[in-house]
């Protein structure tokens, strides 16, 4: 998979930043370079205080239970300069740390957020759109 395809779904526009959190020795780093490359910018860490775009967060099922995962959705919000969108980077199907979808929206319903769609965003990763939810 090239990295142009693997980070197309995630929608990111240049000048943005974008915050990762919780990345490890396993996050593919591919995908990370095309996320920085098509933002022109380099991904920033969990530790950044100013206002950011949107945010990836990187969650294996070792990462802990679903309230552990909806914290970690709120402190990736809180710095959201306005409407953003939080990727929930999961291992795929079959794959050590799998993660359910449906762990991934019962925490985001918690949180305030929905969980839209998923992707396959790299060989052995799955993302999860995350967003605000519309308050028509």
């Amino acid at each position: 998979m090239s990295q142009k395809s693997a980070v197309k779904p995630l929608d990111f526009k240049e000048d943005q930043i974008v915050q990762e959190f919780l990345w490890d020795q396993d996050a593919d780093e591919a995908l990370r370079e095309a996320i920085a490359k098509q933002t022109s910018n380099e991904l920033v860490d969990e530790d950044y205080a100013d206002l950011v775009d949107g945010a990836i967060i990187w969650w294996r099922a070792d990462d802990g239970e679903a309230d552990d995962l909806t914290d970690c959705l709120v402190d990736a919000t809180q710095n959201f300069a306005g409407p953003g969108v939080v990727w929930v980077i999961t291992p795929k199907p079959n794959q050590p740390g799998h993660v359910s979808p449906f762990t991934i929206e019962s925490a985001a319903q918690v949180a305030g957020l929905h969980a839209t769609s998923s992707v396959v965003v790299a060989p052995e990763w799955v993302g999860t759109r995350v967003q605000t939810r519309d308050r028509a």
